[in-house]
């Protein structure tokens, strides 16, 4: 049985910093994390039951890493584990592009050859490809999809590589445009030439390839639409319908324009999140305007780069993200396979603050993304697993801040009549901290769900309660039985 809550009006998404200092600490305390003399501490309590209480959200498994080994046998790695993540609370799986690439087995699919070769077809060196063969990605969809778990489908649309050479008479030069059955495309479906790529008889514009600028695909093109959006065996198509792909991750959407999604996503449907590299929010909002996909929120990501590693100052976690203004396309993430290789320290989450990120997105709005080695780093497993379930239970309701300052940070979540919501209470300073705030929950005994504190405080009738955040770490508040 579901409690109902009482809520005090908090308006959608209403970002609204009550207070900012310079972290004063004038009006909170520091304090001996053995010490809960200052908080009377009620007889034992009860933990609500988080499995009662599901949002109807989800978070993604990015389910590999830059030259994930061991080669050849990828799909069946992660067929092992799909059982546990679904456990987890994980409802998508993000896989690296599938089909077969110039580099053959050591291809991480970012050079696609033959969009039709799932590993089944001796080109480039081998059958399988880095991940398997084609039997062993199959299987590892269904049983994914027998875990309600969907698989989305990383698609590099703009560049293509491994074809042979040909004289191109646009260039004035040879060109490696030749793509057909002896010429890395085995499988015959989208034969290619030059006319296919920039420039060609009806296109001089490059949207701007940063990768193989000669065999950038016109979008143009009638013939390269219908291969990869239009006709029954197009390549969105099959990825659907035949491989039983559920959705698409957008690789590099830089490189061609905006009507490509769009269309792309009226023909077939499915859940969309692009890879649009930009910190402005700004721009990533127009794409979500301009071609209806998700997009990484790559501004919240700076946002907490620059407010953990670069400023160390909390007040930074406030400015202008994507979730803000449209949660539902804003796909959250603290990691990937490009920034964890990145040599740019600006463009990567520092592992001591990783944790802390996590707690960030898994209780602000937005679809969470779990990166592999994150999740597979048995320092980080279990905490990231209570944030899973948080997330998936009690991240829910309009969003206010109550507190910002350099090392602190304290937000509320608002629930709903049946769900309690929570508060984030984040801590980058070297001692643990109390603050007193008021809540939108009146007599009840919190505890920390993050398992981080085990203060118990009790919220007065008028909302006001003392909360604690340990030192370098952070707390995530709710009511209990």
């Amino acid at each position: 049985m579901k409690k109902t809550f009482k809520n005090k009006p908090i308006f959608y998404l209403l970002i609204l910093v009550i207070f900012f200092s310079c972290s004063s600490d004038d009006d909170t305390t520091t304090v001996d994390p053995d010490d809960d003399s200052s908080i009377g501490q009620p007889e034992p309590v009860s933990a609500l039951n988080l499995a009662e209480y599901d949002n109807g959200s989800g978070v993604m498994m990015q389910a590999f890493y830059w030259d994930v080994e061991p080669r050849f046998e990828w799909w069946n790695t992660i067929s092992d584990k799909l059982g546990s993540w679904a456990d987890a609370g994980v409802n998508r799986i993000w896989i690296p592009p599938a089909s077969k690439g110039q580099s053959g087995g050591y291809s991480m699919g970012y050079d696609p050859s033959d969009y039709y070769d799932f590993g089944e077809y001796d080109q480039h060196g081998t059958i399988p490809t880095r991940f398997g063969t084609r039997e062993d990605l199959e299987q590892m969809i269904s049983v994914a999809h027998d875990n309600d778990i969907e698989v989305i489908a990383d698609m590099v649309l703009n560049h293509n590589s491994g074809g042979g050479l040909e004289y191109n008479p646009y260039r004035e030069k040879e060109t490696y445009t030749l793509f057909d059955e002896t010429h890395g495309n085995a499988s015959g479906m989208f034969n290619r030439n030059y006319e296919d790529f920039y420039p060609n008889s009806v296109s001089n514009y490059d949207p701007g390839s940063l990768f193989y600028q000669e065999t950038n695909l016109d979008h143009h093109r009638e013939r390269v639409q219908n291969w990869l959006w239009k006709d029954e065996n197009s390549v969105a198509k099959y990825y659907k319908n035949v491989m039983g792909f559920d959705g698409w991750r957008f690789d590099y959407v830089l490189g061609f324009e905006d009507f490509v999604i769009k269309d792309w996503l009226e023909e077939v449907g499915g859940f969309s999140v692009s890879e649009l590299w930009d910190g402005n929010p700004g721009v990533l909002r127009n794409h979500i305007e301009a071609t209806g996909s998700g997009v990484f929120d790559f501004a919240a990501f700076y946002v907490m780069e620059q407010a953990f590693d670069r400023n160390h100052d909390l007040k930074g976690l406030t400015n202008d993200q994507v979730w803000q203004t449209n949660p539902e396309k804003a796909v959250t993430f603290t990691a990937n396979h490009d920034t964890e290789k990145d040599a740019n320290e600006d463009n990567i989450i520092a592992p001591e603050n990783k944790l802390k990120a996590y707690a960030f997105i898994m209780t602000h709005p937005g679809y969470p993304t779990v990166f592999y080695l994150d999740y597979e780093n048995p320092e980080f497993q279990e905490q990231l697993n209570k944030l899973i379930r948080i997330h998936n239970s009690l991240a829910t309701g309009s969003l206010e801040i109550i507190y910002a300052d350099n090392d602190e940070y304290i937000m509320q979540r608002s629930g709903n009549s049946e769900n309690p919501g929570l508060i984030l209470y984040m801590n980058i300073s070297a001692s643990a901290k109390r603050r007193t705030i008021t809540t939108s929950w009146d007599s009840s005994i919190l505890m920390d769900y993050s398992e981080n504190s085990n203060y118990h405080p009790k919220v007065s009738e008028d909302g006001e309660v003392t909360i604690e955040a340990p030192a370098n770490s952070y707390a995530i508040w709710s009511i209990t039985e």
